[in-house]
């Protein structure tokens, strides 16, 4: 009896090591947004709650648990740097999603790109990322300074402002919304009255304002997001804007900010989106969800971070492997189905082609709940709302070009 219990106990020593040894690692996708900042309302927790719903509703990926890291870039592109490689080198990240601010985004994409790994920008807006700053393992999912700046500057001067005055963030994605979107306003036959750039976190916005009113153009275009966004219109109700006849046009504009800043404030205001939860019924029940974790609406990021996380683990499933470069050739191969998207293209240069939306926000009278704050004016296809590969400046499309 003692030789076979002694005989069991070195059976089961031998046996444990090389089962420990043998499992799978998890799969480890990280969620780098703005925690504390101010976009912290707009991506931030939702993004990482978004991710977490996708990871629950997928499950396991060829054996390995999956399993979300998260961290606050702040804002700074090397905090965003020094996160995304250890991560990478430390922790066995595969993929990074969220990042949220343009220079952050871009200074990521040099580390994901250079360690084969996927990127999938949702919280940043130039049209860059699909263009000199594309490479084969990189993504844009959500919208761009391109897509949004097509569907306000063309809509604003056909609505009869025909002279814009641009305010725009003092860093990357405000730099390519306002050039965007001064592009397409002029091509729609608007003029130009003058253009601001204005530091992030800016607290007082009175002397821009007060210069935009003195222009005299007919439309006030805003290429600033987040808390930012909140101040200015808020502060522009105060200075009576609308009331004096110039309307107020947000590229950059989510439920999030028309909630916070009350419909009486911000009636009228036009923007554009990718995502409204009341769209259709498969939007409503991600809603509902969404609002039952985080007792508000996602917003496009957010709901846009559940879309990416959801088709990385499908081409990650159909590739069976999480080679960086396998993966992304999946991504481009299948279409992406969810909640916001049916039978979805990605191009060739990354670009998650999907359906934009000019919205307008509603008056008080027309709102029949406290997130029903919305009203869908006119919806562009993904072809006809983002930049043609013809006019593309991405490397990828320029050696294909070059080969044909």
């Amino acid at each position: 009896m003692r030789a076979l219990v002694s005989m069991f106990v070195a059976v089961s020593m031998a046996v444990l090591p090389h089962a420990a040894w043998s499992q799978e690692p998890p799969l480890r996708i990280g969620i780098l947004e703005d925690q504390s900042g101010p976009y912290a309302d707009v991506s931030g927790q939702g993004s990482v709650a978004a991710a977490q719903m996708a990871v629950a509703d997928f499950g396991p990926v060829l054996g390995r648990k999956v399993e979300i890291l998260t961290a606050d870039h702040m804002n700074k592109a090397d905090a965003g740097v020094a996160i995304a490689k250890r991560w990478i080198d430390v922790d066995g990240v595969e993929m990074i999603t969220g990042l949220g601010n343009t220079a952050v985004a871009l200074a990521v994409r040099g580390v994901t790109s250079s360690s084969g790994k996927v990127d999938i920008v949702t919280g940043s807006g130039s049209s860059d990322f699909t263009g000199k700053a594309c490479t084969p393992t990189s993504f844009h999912w959500v919208y761009d300074s391109f897509g949004l700046a097509k569907t306000i500057g063309t809509a604003t001067i056909r609505s009869g402002a025909d002279s814009f005055f641009m305010i725009a963030a003092d860093y990357a994605f405000g730099t390519a919304m306002s050039r965007d979107g001064s592009r397409f306003a002029e091509a729609a036959g608007g003029k130009s009255m003058g253009r601001i750039r204005v530091p992030l976190n800016t607290s007082d916005y009175s002397s821009f304002i007060i210069q935009a009113q003195g222009s005299g153009a007919k439309a006030i275009m805003l290429a600033i997001a987040g808390q930012d966004l909140i101040n200015f219109i808020k502060q522009a109700h105060e200075f009576h804007v609308n009331e004096n006849g110039q309307k107020l046009a947000s590229f950059v504009t989510f439920i999030n900010d028309i909630h916070a800043l009350g419909l009486d404030v911000v009636q009228g205001l036009l923007s554009s989106e990718a995502f409204y939860w009341d769209l259709n019924d498969d939007t409503r029940a991600f809603g509902k969800r969404f609002l039952a974790v985080r007792k508000k609406m996602p917003n496009s990021m957010q709901a846009g971070v559940y879309s990416a996380v959801k088709h990385y683990l499908t081409a990650v499933q159909a590739a069976g492997t999480t080679d960086g470069k396998a993966v992304a050739a999946k991504m481009r191969e299948l279409p992406v189905n969810d909640f916001m998207t049916t039978n979805g293209k990605v191009r060739e240069d990354g670009r998650m082609l999907r359906e934009l939306y000019l919205f307008q926000a509603k008056t008080p009278a027309e709102s029949k709940g406290e997130w029903d704050v919305m009203k869908p004016i006119q919806k562009l296809s993904g072809e006809e709302a983002f930049r043609p590969l013809s006019e593309s400046e991405c490397p990828l499309i320029k050696a294909a070009q070059a080969k044909n």
